[in-house]
């Protein structure tokens, strides 16, 4: 039986209004779209309401690229990322723009009650400034050489050849990537949000089970660690919202971004006439769910229930994060043509096939989902038209043989009965956002009504005279399979839900327990194809295309609000073989490993070269616990130049391989080995 009726808002993290969607983003916007689809076909009350995220000097610049204004800019992306959602049957009960009347005054308002509370400083900083451009820089604006290794092109927080952290004044000759000057350094008056005031409230309400175990810990880890406060404004000129009382200053683009889903939320009930603070009011009973990427957990977790905090609303019931997208194993790669726009894929495929392999691939937890193409092929082709509709194509000519009428009596009440009972648990991974366990139950359900077919062998028991009722018996019950599958994958497959509706003669219900039906049905017609491969690489073909017609003119960067966590990484300068033989490397031993107060991807290790210690900081956190460490044997580059970082100084190299995140191995010499010898 299905539980009393909810009422549930639900919100995706807000598409960037400067550039395409792509795969990537696409993982987010269908796990969501799911699950409200299963809410609603639940009986629920669930609204999905987002928008496009607007404002920022990345938007202001890009318009100025394309040569239009920042409002025409952000129209014309809202038109085609619209386009594209709807395209991929995502659908939204509301999807507006940060740019809107709603969204200004709702900024104001809480910015206001932050004010009136006494949760907002200002004082003086320093920042790069482009003379003429007459613009304050960001770091992601400035490149220059790395200090420390001399690579060209390098941003100015760090260097993507070697990794070194810095300071924008310490690059060599420093650029502005917007107008080519040498930046200079300029005095201005920032506003703060007082983040570590929130610091109690946070440690329990992160603790509240609103988030998922792993991101509670990371987020344990900043807190431990003590917050800073938070710079919320921006100077002119800038594309955005202008703080009140406070000329030329305007709120960073993530101060009014997650009130966008507010001010979305809030134009849909002006125009239905219904109440929004419902769902917003401090003691609302209504549920608040937050789907995002887990490279945003900052905002949502951590300034954004703060905010709500003090300026009386209330804080989501949960905050849903999930991991990248990688393909074929790697990350999202252009010169690969693995870059794939939403539209590419359109152009080419029917949006159900990705839609399964997501949620075949989805789980509740933050791990990243890899599209690998030739499994996406295998898997599409297998379960969904080998399995799922191969169960009606086989089935539904002798029904209506037998005048297109199923038989009202069940020819394995067993059978069917396991197909009735396995509803409560493909419904509890539904909610549990573990959609690749609920495929995992479909399918299975899917081959024991092929292999109950194929036992049963309707096509040679129809040659047999007399044997008419008993067919259409066997064949009915494959139907009833059929539509019982077809109401469990309804949430991840609209398109062929509503094809198989029409087969059907009915409007698939999940609301109560499914029943057997009989009446008629209608001529069976092919509902799903097979994935060419041919497909696919055209796929890959136009997204090479597209990217290379894309690209930003010399001198102008295509940069999303945050940098991006799928930038492919550069080859370093080519080196001599002389080069290379100056590196020593030997074999060390972990003494100690400890984490590094403060950082995300550190841990400093004790290394023993055979009588001599080095003290290393090494980013292979996120693989490793220290505890799982000490004792270990690794390699090391012994004679690699200290090096001064944010959290100290590294006295050395450990060798490590790896995509990154869990998958970070540490080189390690054979069993025999001894600490101080020398690997080459």
């Amino acid at each position: 039986m299905t539980s009393p009726a909810r009422k549930i808002l639900v919100t995706s993290a807000l598409p960037y209004a400067n550039g395409s969607i792509h795969l990537g983003h696409l993982v987010e916007y269908i796990q969501t779209d799911i699950w409200v689809r299963f809410q609603k076909l639940r009986g629920h009350e669930c609204t999905y309401v987002c928008a496009d995220d607007a404002h920022g000097t990345a938007i202001m610049l890009k318009a100025e690229q394309n040569g239009l204004t920042s409002e025409q800019q952000i129209a014309n992306v809202k038109a085609e990322h619209e386009k594209d959602f709807a395209d991929f049957n995502i659908v939204f009960d509301n999807f507006h723009s940060t740019h809107s009347n709603e969204n200004r005054e709702l900024s104001e308002l809480i910015y206001g009650r932050l004010q009136e509370n006494g949760h907002i400083a200002s004082r003086t900083i320093t920042q790069a400034f482009d003379p003429e451009k007459n613009l304050f820089l960001a770091d992601r604006y400035i490149k220059g050489t790395c200090p420390k290794c001399k690579a060209v092109d390098q941003y100015g927080d760090n260097c993507e050849v070697c990794a070194a952290t810095y300071s924008p004044t310490d690059l060599i000759n420093p650029k502005s990537v917007i107008s080519g000057a040498t930046p200079i350094e300029k005095d201005s008056e920032h506003f703060f949000f007082k983040l570590p005031e929130f610091t109690e409230f946070l440690q329990t309400w992160t603790r509240s089970g609103t988030l998922q175990d792993e991101v509670a810990n990371k987020l344990a880890e900043w807190l431990d660690s003590g917050l800073k406060e938070w710079d919320i404004s921006r100077d002119a000129p800038y594309f955005g919202f202008e703080i009140p009382g406070a000329p030329n200053k305007f709120f960073y683009v993530w101060l009014d971004a997650p009130i966008g889903y507010m001010a979305s939320h809030k134009n849909l009930c002006d125009n239905n006439g219904t109440d929004w603070m419902e769902y917003w009011k401090a003691d609302s009973t209504t549920e608040l769910y937050h789907f995002i990427g887990k490279d945003i957990i900052n905002f949502h977790a951590l300034f954004w229930p703060a905010m709500l905090s003090s300026a009386q609303f209330r804080t989501p019931t949960k905050v849903c994060v999930h991991g990248f997208l990688t393909v074929n194993g790697t990350k999202m790669s252009k010169s690969r043509g693995t870059f794939i726009n939403a539209r590419a894929y359109l152009d080419q495929l029917d949006p159900d096939y990705l839609r399964y392999y997501y949620a075949a691939k989805l789980s509740s937890s933050v791990d990243d989902l890899d599209l690998n193409l030739d499994d996406f092929i295998q898997r599409v082709n297998s379960d969904l038209v080998g399995k799922v509709v191969n169960i009606a194509s086989r089935t539904a000519k002798f029904v209506q043989k037998s005048g297109g009428e199923l038989s009202t009596e069940i020819a394995d009440p067993a059978l069917w009965q396991k197909f009735v009972d396995g509803g409560d648990v493909i419904a509890a991974h539904y909610e549990n956002r573990d959609f690749g366990k609920a495929m995992r139950e479909i399918m299975a359900l899917a081959d024991a009504a092929n292999e109950y077919i194929a036992a049963q062998e309707p096509w040679k028991m129809a040659k047999v005279e007399g044997s008419e009722q008993e067919v259409l018996k066997v064949c009915s019950l494959g139907i009833n399979m059929f539509r019982a599958l077809l109401t469990y994958l309804k949430p991840v497959l609209p398109t062929l839900a509503e094809k198989a509706e029409v087969f059907l003669g009915e409007t698939l219900s999940w609301g109560e327990n499914l029943s057997f039906r009989s009446g008629s049905i209608n001529k069976f017609k092919p509902l799903l194809t097979r994935i060419e491969k041919e497909k696919v690489d055209a796929i890959v073909e136009a997204s090479k295309e597209a990217l290379a017609a894309a690209a930003p003119a010399e001198g102008v960067t295509d940069t999303a609000k945050e940098q991006s966590p799928l930038q492919e990484e550069p080859i370093a300068d080519e080196i001599s073989f002389d080069d290379f033989a100056k590196v020593d490397l030997r074999v060390a031993l972990i003494a100690k490993a400890e984490h590094v107060e403060g950082a995300n991807k550190l841990l400093r290790l004790t290394l023993d070269l055979g009588g001599e210690t080095r003290n290393v900081l090494s980013g292979i956190k996120s693989a490793y616990q220290p505890e799982d460490l000490e004792g270990k044997l690794t390699v090391m580059v012994a004679n690699l130049a200290p090096r001064k970082m944010k959290f100290g100084v590294s006295e050395g190299m450990v060798l490590a391989a790896g995509p990154g995140k869990k998958d970070i191995y540490l080189l390690e010499p054979h069993s025999g080995a001894k600490p101080g010898q020398r690997v080459m």
